[in-house]
């Protein structure tokens, strides 16, 4: 056993042939010459993964056997193992770093524990400790004799200098202030020096100790706002070139702020106008202690992806980042420095977060601030190339799209101009995947686009199918998403068993504009002509087929989301001028679209976290910051930069905006309600009633202020007709089919009699988006998601982090729960307590993971919501146990309970592997398209939820 432990830290001459002997590593033929090996004597060596697979098959040799030992199984096993220990290691340090000799030692253990190679783990664990003791004797020896430790050097500057241990711990020390006594700054500095060796360079001092301090969040939670009041420290030192402490950084902010405003213009990344605000005044409403909310995931994503910097050096710190968007926001109001400054509060008391377009672009010189385009297709080759170039110029400035093709003639319709016949939308749509990734969101994310088609379209079988991976890849579109657009007549004649007819819509031109009883009438008009034989380029099939379909790849591909057009346009403020095509990106969109107009949208979030006081919502304070989260919203349409006229035109014609709500399930945990509850129901009715009667208040006042929208006159909101209102309307269209409870709280009819006074500023008010990103940077809970995981690690474009459901943590810490066996109890079940039994069932019930509440409850949560938004909501579904049954329940009941959207679902198979099968070495997220998933799922989509899938951040 001795030879396999020391293989790890030595090198003999014969490894390359042994390893080739033994096994096919794909490790060891992987660069990883960015790591380093630090020795127990401080001597620093290349690190070499070959030791690695060595030294295990020499510890099974050593357990099990001679020679014959080493099997094809063996080697199999070895190659895994090892594979999982590098893993583990540079997942932590993705751009290179160094590893300590007992770090790797540490996962080599780990590895051979969860295997279950128990004989080899127990034996490779008690070898360690025995020559652990033996170290120790000889350090006592060495002690003894009158032998010192030798002192480490850093370099700085060029500079040796010895590392001074007590300023080290002064500095952790500080990091943790104010955090309890549940963070200990020692075991920081512990880990750090014994990754630290002479001669190491001072950037990767301060590395190291961002690097501690994270691999002890896991533990404990609270050291995520250690880890990155450190990172807060490396930032500080890159931004002001000095070590500048934490109390000196009120003054500090002052005197830097106008200095960054003149680096900015000058390196042509801010807009000029900055420089005309009163700096000195807005310096002093900075406040530096703000900086400590953060956690180290948004941290982190703010420096990585927020903060402008200039030849690759950031220039800006996280109370600037916040005032330079809150100046962006500000440029045309008359009291500039005022509206700044009450800007600035609301995004740094983390209060309301403003979409990442926004946060990109405020203040720059292009200030791209939208954050969604949806745009109609015509059916002419200029036209549709010409859709694909807008495509194209609103993607490069960070825009999420979605496109309508309802309109291009199906596969087999005449070409006039060629007497020949079409291929359809789907040639076309896979240019626009192809697009999409040539032409990324600014350099700063992928771009992202989503086809919509409407149910009755001739091609609709087929677009179906453009997320397989199998069959023609020409005819695929693996890095577009697809949504369908379904009319209530299709969901009727599903439920009555009726079929259901395809038609190209260069026959049938007026089905893409009629909706509700009027597109009924029509349809009805056109199947009798293909059965007199006047229309012969239909086909008629079983609706149920269909929809059978729809429902098979969307379980197998994650796409298409289902939608309904109905609700959309029967319940649209304004279906007085145009018609709702599609919806967007992220399905909480839904603008009228046609060819000389391209709706936009642009989205913020208020964390409603925030404004919860004592218990309950805090309508005084959540009025406070709705009205002042509209005038910001309201201020981008007019400052935006648009790349297309179209879109120009759409937005100053409509002005519509879209806020939304994030941390809703930080809400359920904080007042102790289960999300599979009445009470959650009820909460999310009352809460969402509360944001939609102040925002469309809001609105009103901005329109009394600055006149209301162009298009006013004749909108449902001059009809008096509110959100709630067009439940009615939707009921008389459907001639039924609409269950949902009616009850409000709020006084309606003063707002009612306020908007035939004054009307509104803003078509459409309301939409909640993912907040994939954003709802990371003030770290709470994405939207109106249910817990993921209570402890995994999410991966995004910022790296790793682990995330640990910090309620569940101080209800365990009550309870004296939480402990290293808790940890691995929630590693081994995925982040799941159901199966651990010591946790009271009331913490189970109200801990429960996303695929432990039954579905129903989101769509019954999601219905109240829906009740008073003038636009839609991003609805991830989770399904556990997933089957055609219920997943044909479950979309029903959406459609009954007159959800407009539905985006992701997010499903597990009915089985699971065993645990002692797959590799469970990591709590990875959802996983992606590009990354199969290596847990315990026996099936997952293919494609997920935009939530964690580090390719996909849609238009959050």
């Amino acid at each position: 056993m001795q030879i396999a432990t020391d293989t790890l830290s030595s090198s003999p001459i014969s490894q390359k042939n042994f390893l080739a002997e033994t096994i096919d590593l794909p490790a060891a033929r992987q660069d990883y010459s960015q790591y380093k090996v630090i020795r127990r004597n401080g001597a620093v060596v290349a690190f070499e993964p070959g030791k690695i697979s060595i030294a295990l098959t020499k510890a099974f040799i050593a357990v099990r056997g001679g020679q014959s030992a080493v099997s094809s199984s063996m080697r199999e096993i070895v190659a895994q193992l090892t594979g999982e220990v590098v893993h583990a290691l540079t997942r932590r340090r993705p751009g290179g770093g160094t590893f300590h000799i007992e770090d790797i030692q540490d996962q080599v253990e780990l590895a051979l524990m969860r295997s279950g190679d128990h004989d080899i783990a127990r034996a490779y664990v008690l070898y360690r400790e025995e020559r652990t003791r033996e170290r120790a004797k000889q350090q006592k020896g060495q002690v003894a004799s009158g032998q010192t430790a030798t002192v480490l050097h850093v370099v700085e500057n060029g500079q040796r200098i010895p590392l001074d241990p007590a300023r080290l711990m002064i500095r952790i020390e500080s990091a943790c202030q104010n955090l309890g006594d549940t963070v200990d700054a020692g075991l920081i500095v512990k880990s750090m020096l014994k990754d630290l060796y002479d001669g190491v360079p001072a950037e990767e001092v301060r590395k190291s100790a961002v690097l501690s301090a994270r691999a002890l969040i896991e533990k404990e939670p609270a050291y995520s706002f250690v880890t990155a009041r450190l990172l807060l420290d490396d930032i500080r030192y890159e931004v002001l070139d000095e070590e500048v402490a934490h109390e000196a950084m009120q003054s500090r902010y002052a005197e830097y702020f106008p200095e960054f405003v003149r680096k900015g213009i000058e390196a042509g990344l801010l807009d000029e106008h900055l420089g005309q605000f009163d700096l000195a005044l807005l310096s002093e409403a900075l406040v530096a202690d703000r900086d400590l909310q953060f956690s180290y995931l948004g941290l982190q994503t703010l420096y990585d992806r927020y903060f402008l910097h200039v030849s690759e050096r950031r220039i800006e710190l996280p109370q600037i980042f916040f005032m330079r968007v809150a100046m962006g926001l500000a440029l045309n109001e008359i009291d500039r420095e005022a509206r700044a400054i009450e800007f600035y509060h609301l995004l740094s008391k983390f209060d309301f977060m403003s979409s990442t377009p926004t946060l990109f672009n405020s203040g720059t010189r292009r200030s791209q601030l939208s954050s969604c385009y949806l745009s109609t297709v015509p059916d002419s080759l200029d036209g549709i190339y010409e859709a694909i170039k807008e495509n194209a110029l609103l993607s490069k400035f960070a825009g999420g799209l979605g496109n309508d093709w309802t309109p291009v003639r199906a596969m087999g319709a005449r070409i006039k101009g060629t007497n020949g016949k079409s291929q359809g939308v789907v040639p076309f749509l896979k240019v626009v995947s192809d697009t999409a990734v040539a032409v990324n969101q600014g350099g700063k994310r992928k771009g992202a686009v989503c086809a919509y088609l409407e149910t009755w379209h001739l091609d609709i079988e087929e677009f179906l199918e453009l997320r397989k991976n199998t069959g023609d890849d020409r005819r695929r579109t693996h890095d577009m998403n697809t949504a369908v657009w379904v009319p209530d007549l299709f969901m009727k004649r599903m439920q009555e068993d009726q079929e259901w007819t395809l038609f190209s819509p260069s026959d049938t031109p007026d089905l893409h504009d009629k909706f509700g009883k009027a597109f009924e009438e029509a349809y009805v008009a056109y199947e009798d002509q293909a059965a007199r034989g006047d229309l012969t380029l239909c086909k008629r099939i079983p609706a149920r087929q269909l929809w059978r379909k729809m429902l098979t790849m969307l379980f197998e591909t994650g796409h298409p989301w289902i939608t309904f057009k109905d609700p959309c346009n029967i319940r649209s403020p304004q279906s007085h001028v145009g018609v709702v095509h599609s919806s967007n990106l992220c399905t909480e969109i839904t603008l009228n679209t046609n060819e000389k107009e391209i709706a936009v949208c642009n989205l913020g979030s208020v964390n409603l976290l925030a404004h919860i006081v004592d218990g309950k919502l805090d309508q005084a304070k959540l009025k406070q910051t709705v009205t002042t989260a509209m005038r910001m919203l309201d201020n981008v349409i007019d400052i935006n930069f648009y790349a297309v006229a179209k879109a120009r035109n759409a937005n100053f014609r409509h002005r519509p905006v879209g806020l939304g709500i994030m941390g809703f399930q930080d809400c359920l945990h904080k007042l102790g309600i289960s999300y599979a509850s009445r009470e959650a129901v009820e909460f999310a009715d009352r809460s969402m009633e509360a944001v939609a009667y102040h925002t469309y208040w809001a609105s009103t006042e901005l329109a009394e202020e600055r006149g209301t929208y162009a298009t006013y006159q004749g909108s449902l909101w001059d009809r008096g007709i509110l959100p709630q209102d067009t439940l009615e309307l939707l009921r008389e269209e459907r001639g039924g089919h609409v269950k949902i409870d009616a009850s409000s709280t709020q006084n309606w009819d003063a707002l009612r009699d306020r908007i035939r006074q004054h009307g509104m500023r803003n078509s459409n008010c309301l939409a909640i988006a993912p907040t994939a990103t954003i709802s990371n940077i003030i770290g709470v809970s994405a939207s109106i998601e249910p817990t993921y995981q209570n402890l995994y690690v999410k991966s995004n474009l910022s790296g790793e982090f682990t995330i640990v459901n910090q309620w569940l943590v101080n209800d365990l810490k009550k309870q004296d729960l939480w402990d290293e066996v808790m940890i691995a109890d929630l590693k081994h079940y995925d982040g799941a307590i159901s199966k651990i039994d010591r946790v009271p069932e009331n913490l189970r019930n109200l801990y429960a993971t996303a695929f432990e509440v039954d579905p129903q409850w989101l769509v019954e949560a999601a219905s109240r919501r829906q009740k008073w938004i003038d636009q839609a909501q991003s609805l991830n579904l989770y399904m556990a146990g997933a089957s055609g049954k219920k997943m044909d329940e479950l979309y029903q009941l959406a459609w009954l309970r007159g959800l407009k959207t539905t985006y992701y679902l997010r499903a597990l198979g009915a089985t699971t592997a065993e645990k002692s099968t797959v590799h469970t070495s990591t709590l990875n997220a959802v996983p992606t398209q590009h990354e199969p998933h290596t847990g315990s799922l026996a099936h997952t989509a293919p494609q997920q939820c935009a939530i964690d899938d580090p390719e996909c951040e849609a238009c959050q």
